[in-house]
């Protein structure tokens, strides 16, 4: 009888053992269903409504985009679609003279990228450097002409303006957060042909020094593949916010997996001052075009003696003549015109400089008053 008792209670909780497992199964399905779907709520939420403008909005009333936080990582796809319509082709027309064959049209191309629903778009400045006619072609195919609001030299960032509303601007991330061997993402138009093409690869290396159209840049390198047209693409974290303007590649037979791109961090502070000012106020010069002369044959097509910076041609009202070389500024001596600018860069517009020059035989030593660069 004990026995049978035992059985019976035995039976009773097995049966009650299956029926809470049961419970427990459907219980932990429909809790794990719960929560796959908030996250994916959230991740919605994340990039449509949550958000506060990036830092400078406030001071030009110019919203550049916006920057979120703590938002789930996407695939490649997903970057691809949140972006794709927020990325354009550029088309230019540059008139060039031939002499007594008269002029004609010189084409080319590249990419930019939407940084506000009315219609500025961002692209690197020799992209767009002497362009006549400039057309923004969009994912959706209309073009339009484009007007260029200002362009800086030293950063190959360039802004212009089409007549348009409702645009997709990109999403600003944060380029300082970037760490080397994450996901980075490109899309552009390389060879100016292939609009709204994705490449993918990863953050290689960050701050590389390299020089572009003899400007002096702190990139960020990407394996990602960058062709000639990929100018003015952006690059994309996988977050899908812009962090890098890509803006170079590294040319040469073989070399493939080195391109490079403006930190969106450097960018956003010079697009933000063209759009208000149309250039970079505030930026101090000598006033006088510069060129290296670097080896013995371009010394002598200059009809120089030696290699070194030279005033190529005087800008401003002050004692620096052509042909001028340029020894040293404030005592510290210079050889090309980037060491000469990072010095330049220490002091304020209306700062006084000691330039030391050799002019003919004689050295001379110059009083010489910065001033603004606005070109």
């Amino acid at each position: 009888m004990h026995l049978e008792l035992n059985k019976k209670t035995l039976l009773t909780m097995l049966i009650a053992i299956m029926i809470i497992s049961g419970l427990f199964g459907f219980g932990g399905a429909y809790l794990a269903n719960f929560v796959f779907s908030k996250n994916e709520a959230a991740l919605i939420e994340c990039y449509t409504e949550t958000g506060e403008p990036i830092s400078f909005v406030s001071e030009t009333g110019v919203s550049l985009g916006m920057l979120y936080d703590n938002c789930t990582d996407l695939s490649v796809p997903e970057v691809y679609s949140r972006n794709a319509d927020s990325v354009v082709e550029i088309r230019t027309e540059t008139v060039q003279s031939a002499g007594r064959m008269g002029q004609y049209v010189f084409s080319g191309a590249g990419s930019g990228v939407i940084i506000t629903a009315d219609g500025y778009v961002v692209t690197n400045n020799h992209v767009i450097n002497g362009a006549q006619t400039i057309i923004v072609r969009l994912n959706s195919g209309e073009n339009y002409q484009a007007s260029l609001i200002g362009r800086d030299f030293r950063t190959d960032i360039a802004v212009l303006k089409i007549d348009a509303s409702g645009l997709k601007p990109v999403v600003f991330g944060d380029s300082g957060k970037l760490i080397i061997g994450e996901q980075a993402i490109v899309i552009g138009n390389p060879l100016g042909e292939l609009g709204g093409t994705v490449t993918e690869g990863i953050i290689s290396a960050l701050d590389r020094d390299i020089v572009v159209d003899g400007e002096s840049m702190s990139l960020l390198q990407t394996s990602a593949a960058v062709n000639p047209g990929n100018s003015g693409g952006g690059l994309f974290n996988d977050r899908g916010e812009l962090v890098g303007i890509v803006n170079a590649k590294s040319g040469g037979f073989g070399v493939e997996g080195l391109g490079f791109a403006i930190p969106v961090n450097t960018a956003a502070g010079v697009i933000e001052q063209i759009i208000n000012f149309g250039y970079v106020p505030g930026r101090p010069i000598l006033g006088v075009r510069l060129i290296d002369i670097t080896d013995p044959g371009t010394a002598l097509y200059y009809r120089v003696q030696n290699t070194g910076v030279y005033v190529y041609e005087s800008m401003a009202l002050n004692e620096l003549q052509t042909a001028d070389r340029i020894i040293s500024i404030n005592g510290k001596e210079v050889s090309n015109t980037i060491e000469l600018r990072k010095i330049i860069d220490l002091y304020d517009v209306g700062d006084t400089v000691t330039v030391k020059v050799q002019r003919g035989i004689s050295e001379l030593e110059l009083q010489i008053i910065l001033i603004e660069e606005n070109y």
